[in-house]
């Protein structure tokens, strides 16, 4: 059990660069308090004791400002982040390591008593405000936008943006695996927020690291040559020390910085 809980701190660590301490995040956090409690909402209702789970899940609303019902299926690591607004109906469904901003509602549109809720797969992220409507399922390292409204299934790592929600980025082919690896290469992160399709800048780093890609393989496709050649030349590209390169920015920006007059 103490495993468990040591990961799932660490979890919240990696999500939330506010968090300061672990003691912070077990006394401090709504979205923690709302699972827990949740474990043990759930735990009722399977014993069929059915009115005091959601007495518990109503009196976690109230203390929180987030409604799980305890009929939901949540997988390991969900982090809800803020948390006030929350709304997770009965027959939704969460995989591992998922998280949730404030406002978002996993919903149902349906008055009969089956599936009527979406289900999340693992590593999605669903944006603050967010509405996720219906029995449908959301893929794998999906993305949905704030504020989006989703009622069609999204497939495994796209990302979703509007009302009704549509797809802002196609499935990672090989190309755009290619980009990602250069870009880390550089210690650059293109990847790490949600882009506008027609983003000239975008556009353009997606150019240069493709350019980046072509002059790569083409080296080594030179050095490979020369080596059968006999002529021993290395012409592979040094990794770039992301650390010091940040250090020497610093301080050549401090040097620019105007002296006081004394």
């Amino acid at each position: 059990m103490f495993s468990s809980i040591r990961d799932y701190i660490e979890s919240v660590f990696q999500r939330d660069p506010a968090a300061r301490s672990a003691w912070e995040v077990v006394t401090l956090y709504p979205g923690v308090h709302a699972l827990v409690l949740y474990r043990l909402a759930n735990r009722l209702w399977r014993w069929r004791l059915k009115w005091l789970a959601r007495f518990l899940s109503q009196f976690v609303r109230w203390l929180t400002g987030i409604e799980i019902h305890p009929g939901a299926r949540i997988g390991r690591r969900l982090f809800i982040d803020h948390g006030m607004g929350v709304v997770i109906g009965e027959t939704a469904e969460i995989g591992d390591d998922v998280t949730l901003y404030h406002g978002v509602t996993l919903g149902g549109t349906a008055w009969q008593k089956a599936k009527r809720h979406p289900t999340l797969g693992n590593n999605v992220v669903v944006g603050a405000g967010a509405k996720i409507l219906g029995p449908i399922y959301i893929g794998d390292n999906a993305r949905v936008g704030s504020n989006s409204v989703v009622v069609k299934d999204v497939p495994a790592g796209i990302t979703v943006v509007g009302i009704p929600g549509r797809a802002l980025q196609t499935r990672v082919d090989t190309q755009s695996q290619q980009r990602e690896a250069m870009a880390r290469r550089m210690g650059f992160d293109a990847y790490g927020v949600t882009r506008q399709p027609t983003d000239p800048v975008a556009h353009a780093i997606d150019c240069m690291l493709d350019h980046m890609h072509h002059v790569d393989r083409k080296l080594k496709i030179l050095s490979e040559a020369l080596d059968k050649s006999g002529i021993k030349v290395n012409l592979d590209v040094p990794e770039l020390d992301v650390a010091n390169l940040e250090d020497e920015l610093s301080r050549s920006d401090e040097g620019k910085l105007p002296k006081e007059n004394s």
